[in-house]
């Protein structure tokens, strides 16, 4: 095990490590992006138990479900990349992209996980902190 470590250790160039870094940054702003993005333009009171929407309504119905199922699949992949992201030693804001991707699919029994997470107090302060420097309004949690 100690053989295999070492070994590993003297084949890194600097290449390799200046493409891991490349990386981890890459991945990092995407991540902070995305969140923030979501996070300014869902309605103030998404978290409220008194919200009701459709998505894209007064649409065809081809383009309707081909943007919910797109929606969905985008879902999937942001909470998968949050589950990786909340990993020890990997750069990024893991449960905020959870609730991104909880945000983004359509499942029944999404709304009481969606506030269990958003009503940690440094979740809730994060995101309407980041509203707040956009001029929003901040959320509405009940």
């Amino acid at each position: 095990m100690v053989e295999w470590f070492w070994s590993f250790i003297e084949s890194l160039t600097l290449m390799n490590v200046l493409t891991g870094v490349g990386i981890f940054l890459l991945s990092l702003t995407f991540s902070f992006v995305a969140i923030c993005v979501v996070m300014v333009k869902i309605p103030a009171n998404y978290f409220s138990t008194h919200y009701q929407d459709d998505f894209m309504v007064g649409s065809p119905w081809l383009v309707r479900w081909g943007a919910v199922i797109a929606k969905n699949v985008f879902g999937v992949f942001l909470i998968l990349l949050g589950l990786a992201l909340s990993l020890p030693g990997v750069p990024g804001q893991g449960v905020l992209t959870i609730l991104l991707g909880l945000i983004m699919l359509d499942i029944p029994g999404k709304r009481p996980l969606e506030a269990r997470i958003i009503k940690r107090p440094a979740v809730l302060a994060a995101i309407n902190k980041i509203r707040a420097r956009w001029g929003k309004p901040p959320l509405i949690v009940d």
